[in-house]
């Protein structure tokens, strides 16, 4: 009984001492940092830095200049120069159909022809009415000139000759009004309707497209407008026609700026003599605002964001925080306006840690070569190099 006793005790005194060692290692590891000696990294007052006081390890990379062709590209949909759908303007039987689906026709060419039996017979009738009104009024010139009848007469005549005249005129017309013609030279689409067909009065009949000039239209972001000029030369490339380009001009830009999307509608005419593009074509669409020199550009994952753009530059293996102005971005690079010089080296990974003034080992592209191993005085290269 006492000698379980005696154990139960030594294990008390085990647990307790064991204890008593943990509290006092948890001590003195709270106490360490502040006895730490003045000017080791991570003390008070000191820029932040790797444990220890080494070094920190961050991915650099050198400022380039480099030369590039400077654009803006979108995308966007072709348009014919002119587009109209053909709708009688009077109703009737179509009585003739003067084209092929899908051919050219001259300006002025009858397409639909409707049944015009009573507008020629209206025209009729109102031309041999302008003839007897023509005739009566000469007649009565004569006899006015003879006096043997008043001016109110020969006045009342001239008014009947006018008026038969506006009638042969309004008759011609309604005869035009049978005939559907092409406005522009162009090329038709898919007749709707055949010979014998009965139209309404507005009724869609055919399409004309002129694509011997095109119009492609985009959106660029409103921070372009300052740069859109009439006449800047354009690019055009399609998906369906894979390798070629087509020129064309930027032909007007739209005054009002889309505030959804806070882009600017422009439109740009090209040549298609070819007839390779139609329209309602999905093209992109590249403005060529000229040749670029010795453009300072930067990796994107450089850029420290803020509200002033800023980059971590090694200075003399420190980390120095740098303010840049930032132009165009390109393939993953951003350029640099102001702040930085061809050769600087900037940090790309690693700078959300650093602090101005905490010691950086450079590593990756751009890093200054390792030092070759000291060779010992009195041994030759060949022997160094066993």
């Amino acid at each position: 009984m006492s000698m379980k006793k005696n154990t139960r005790y030594g294990i008390i005194a085990l647990a307790i001492a064991g204890l008593a060692g943990l509290a006092y290692y948890a001590y003195e590891a709270n106490r360490a940092p502040a006895t730490a000696p003045a000017g080791a990294a991570g003390a008070p007052g000191k820029p932040g830095g790797a444990p220890g006081g080494f070094a920190m390890a961050v991915e650099v990379a050198k400022v380039r200049a480099s030369d590039f062709a400077d654009d803006a590209t979108a995308v966007g949909n072709l348009k014919s120069n002119e587009s109209v759908v053909l709708r009688p303007e009077t109703a009737g039987r179509v009585s003739a159909i003067s084209f092929k689906d899908g051919s050219i026709v001259a300006k002025g060419t009858v397409l639909v022809a409707l049944d015009a039996a009573i507008q020629e017979a209206e025209l009729q009738q109102a031309k041999a009415n302008l003839a007897l009104a023509s005739s009566n009024h000469q007649r009565n010139q004569e006899l006015l000139g003879k006096k043997f009848l008043s001016q109110q007469a020969v006045d009342s005549s001239a008014a009947t000759l006018k008026v038969q005249e506006a009638a042969v005129q309004l008759a011609d017309a309604k005869l035009a009004k049978t005939r559907v013609k092409a406005p522009f030279r162009g090329m038709v689409g898919l007749r709707n309707v055949s010979v014998g067909d009965y139209v309404k009065e507005g009724q869609d009949l055919i399409n004309i497209e002129d694509i011997g000039t095109l119009r492609a239209d985009f959106k660029l972001p409103e921070s372009y407008l300052g740069r859109l000029n009439k006449g800047l030369a354009v690019e055009v490339t399609s998906d369906a026609l894979p390798g070629e380009r087509f020129k064309a001009v930027l032909d007007a830009v739209d005054p009002m700026v889309d505030q959804g999307g806070r882009a600017i509608s422009a439109r740009a005419r090209l040549d298609n003599a070819a007839g390779k593009l139609r329209p309602g074509m999905f093209v992109r669409v590249r403005l060529l605002f000229g040749d670029r020199k010795a453009v300072l550009m930067v990796p994107e994952q450089a850029i420290v964001p803020g509200a002033q753009p800023a980059v971590f530059r090694v200075v003399e293996g420190k980390a120095a925080l740098v303010k840049v102005k930032l132009g165009i971005r390109r393939a993953a690079q951003v350029e640099v306006l102001e702040g930085l010089v061809e050769g600087d080296l900037v940090v790309t990974a690693g700078q959300l840690k650093l602090r101005e003034g905490v010691p950086v080992k450079a590593v990756g592209e751009g890093a200054p070569p390792a030092p070759a191993p000291a060779v010992p005085s009195g041994v030759s290269g060949t022997a160094a190099g066993k």
